[in-house]
C-alpha cells in the first residue's frame, strides 16, 4: 500500500506501509514541498505519484527505513541523475542527505 502525505504517518499507518517489505519501508521524499510517498514496491511508483502532483523531479529523492535497525539510507536508482549532480543510488549532496535525514524522522518519528 503506498501512502503519500505531508504530515507525520499514524501507527496504522505504518502498519500499512509494512505490508509490501514486512522491515523496511520504501520511501520518497520531494524536500522541497515536504510530501512523502511511502510503501511502494519501487521509488519508482512513488516518484510517479509525486511527479503527477507537481513536484519537480530535481527536488524528489528516494531511499527508505529499516524498521529492525531504525537506519535511514538514502539509495534508489531514481537518484542516479547527472544532470542533478548525483551519479550513484545514493544521494551525495550531505545538504540533501541532511534534508531527506530530517524529513524522515518527521514522517515516521514513531518509529525511528
Amino acid at each position: 500500500m503506498v501512502i503519500t502525505k505531508s504530515a507525520p504517518y499514524t501507527k496504522e499507518e505504518i502498519d500499512n506501509l509494512k505490508e509490501q517489505f514486512v522491515s523496511y519501508i520504501k520511501t520518497v521524499i520531494d524536500i522541497n514541498k515536504k510530501i512523502c510517498s511511502a510503501g511502494c514496491d519501487r521509488h519508482f511508483d512513488s516518484e510517479r505519484i509525486l511527479l503527477e502532483s507537481g513536484s519537480n523531479q530535481s527536488d524528489i529523492w528516494g531511499g527508505g527505513i529499516d524498521l529492525k535497525t531504525k537506519a535511514i539510507d538514502f539509495n534508489s536508482f531514481i537518484n542516479i541523475r547527472p544532470n542533478d549532480s548525483n551519479t550513484s543510488n545514493e544521494i551525495q549532496n550531505v545538504n540533501i542527505r541532511k534534508v531527506y535525514e530530517e524529513l524522515t524522522r518527521y514522517f515516521f518519528p514513531t518509529v525511528l
